[in-house]
């Protein structure tokens, strides 16, 4: 029985980890030994973990927890306090050199990790899933033994800022590299050309049949309101880009249109989306809904479901809401074109509110073109589940 270990920061509610979810569903449960290392063990998918995945801390990562989050000159002061003189040069120094002379972050990772034991358990499969993330594609990269070694790619990193240096450098120890999408790849190789052989396309394993499922069951969704309700999934963050969706909703609101906009996530950016839906006067029409584990009855009932991205690697709510045949109004993200046709089964703005507005108010506007899109997606069923083949055939 082949023994794989996939490692990411936690299972808090969200696109790659719902991801992660949807891979071990589908991996064959009597034929590999699976193992999820999280950085923290916490997060409101843990439940849906399945039982017979075997889920470990990394205990070590408390030690430099506080050292990579923090400014350097708190580090130092820390070391201070604490009266651990003797770490202070060698931190300082891996510090200036990698953030100030030679830009290579691998050193100052190199430093911080020293300390930190090889893990005591040895792999056929390493899987640094949620990349690029240093600390994790680090670890798995230079304190696992693995016979094969693979970092999976969730993001735009045009867009995602990492260190060239180090992923140059982390990249080389790696005998894969999965990108979620094929525009994501080709941000991937231009970054870094040197990992153009490694690097190959494996989607987000999406189940049209379960989200199908899921969608049927009961949730109460403001069933009193008659007017356009209009659905947005996604963590509450700059990237996602929500601010746009209040701007829009104020537009539609001031030219007379009955609607309202429900946003599912949370994140570190409520208070301000808080701020901005005082400022607009949204207080009644934009809905900050919260993390929901099940957000497809909401998606379901929606008239609109749309998409506000910055950027994205794949965008795996959109690819849900494609399952659920609604009328999509999407911003021009990395991959969108990969799962939208505009015009055809969804509409694609630009990041514009104004864009945005407009795109909507034609939807509200014109039904028989929504129920056009929905019909168009019928005839593309999304179902990416043969993509763990690609998988399964590379560890085999």
């Amino acid at each position: 029985m082949k023994k794989i270990v996939f490692m990411l920061s936690s299972m808090n509610i969200g696109g790659v980890e719902k991801s992660l979810l949807s891979l071990l569903n589908a991996i064959p449960k009597d034929k590999y030994d699976i193992t999820l290392m999280l950085l923290e063990k916490k997060g409101g998918f843990m439940q849906f973990i399945p039982e017979w995945v075997k889920v470990k801390e990394a205990t070590w990562f408390k030690h430099v927890k506080t050292i990579v989050m923090q400014p350097p000159q708190e580090t130092v002061n820390y070391y201070i306090q604490n009266r651990v003189f003797h770490k202070i040069p060698a931190f300082i120094n891996s510090y200036i050199l990698s953030e100030k002379l030679l830009k290579d972050r691998y050193i100052y990772y190199k430093n911080i990790f020293k300390a930190i034991p090889y893990h005591e358990e040895d792999f056929d499969i390493a899987i640094s899933y949620q990349g690029p993330t240093d600390i994790i594609d680090y670890y798995i990269a230079n304190k696992v033994n693995a016979k094969k070694k693979i970092s999976w790619v969730h993001f735009d990193v045009s867009k995602h800022i990492i260190n060239k240096k180090l992923y140059q450098r982390l990249y080389r120890k790696f005998d894969k590299i999965f990108v979620v999408s094929k525009e994501g790849r080709k941000k991937l190789v231009e970054k870094i050309p040197s990992v153009f052989d490694k690097a190959e396309v494996f989607m987000n394993i999406v189940s049209y049949q379960l989200i199908s499922k899921m969608s049927k069951e009961e949730a109460n969704f403001d069933e009193d309101y008659k007017g356009i309700k209009i659905v947005t999934v996604g963590r509450l963050s700059k990237e996602k880009g929500q601010d746009v969706a209040i701007k829009a909703l104020s537009r539609l609101r001031r030219s007379g249109y009955e609607v309202r906009w429900y946003c599912i996530g949370e994140g570190n950016q409520r208070e301000e989306y808080e701020r901005l839906i005082v400022k607009y006067g949204l207080n009644d029409d934009f809905i900050l809904m919260g993390a929901r584990t099940n957000p497809y009855p909401f998606i379901e009932k929606s008239d609109i479901y749309a998409q506000t991205s910055r950027h994205e690697g794949y965008c795996l709510t959109l690819a849900e809401a494609r399952c659920l045949r609604r009328p999509i109004v999407t911003t021009n993200f990395l991959g969108a074109n990969e799962q939208i046709t505009d015009d055809y089964d969804g509409l694609i703005v630009n990041l514009d509110d104004g864009e945005l507005y407009e795109k909507i108010k034609y939807l509200i506007e014109n039904p028989s073109k929504c129920v056009a899109l929905s019909n168009n997606l019928k005839s593309s069923t999304v179902n990416t589940t043969e993509e763990i083949k690609k998988l399964l055939d590379y560890i085999a």
